[in-house]
């Protein structure tokens, strides 16, 4: 079993808005965290180029990303990613989400599922107005994943594996 942390919290209250940070949030059961877009039914869904047996991905309850993987951005490809600015809910620091895709994993008190990879959009390229960034995030751009068990999730929370 391994063990991370959480850094940060951030959801974003409609598509298009600026994500908000946050001390804690609730994250619900097959919902996601509320307040957040996803949590609404009001985000946007990405289109799955490599799946021609799908038209859209379904909106996942969570969405994480390394803290070490936005350092390796900005030491690799010279991209600042503004706090938040990425889109992802949870920051973590010391968890190797690539490796929970199909792994049940606690964070806090809540129950997760990994579904899939969380490959980086032009949408969020051009959010942060950086040329490059969705490659300098291919294969490191989070993880994608279902609340199983609801409960509250907070900053310095453990994550559990």
């Amino acid at each position: 079993m391994g063990t991370g942390r959480v850094t940060q919290i951030h959801i974003a209250p409609d598509s298009g808005e600026p994500t908000q940070a946050r001390q804690d949030v609730e994250a619900v059961a097959k919902r996601g965290l509320r307040g957040d877009r996803y949590f609404e039914e009001q985000g946007l869904w990405n289109f799955l180029d490599e799946d021609p047996n799908r038209e859209v991905q379904e909106a996942s309850d969570i969405t994480f990303i390394e803290a070490e993987a936005l350092a390796a951005v900005e030491r690799d490809a010279g991209i600042e990613i503004p706090s938040g600015a990425h889109r992802r809910n949870v920051t973590t620091q010391d968890v190797p989400l690539n490796h929970l895709v199909g792994r049940t994993f606690t964070v806090g008190d809540v129950v997760c599922e990994g579904v899939q990879l969380c490959e980086p959009c032009g949408y969020m390229q051009s959010l942060v107005g950086e040329e490059g960034l969705s490659e300098a995030l291919t294969h490191r751009g989070g993880l994608d994943a279902s609340v199983v068990e609801s409960g509250q999730i907070a900053l310095d929370d453990e994550v559990r594996w």
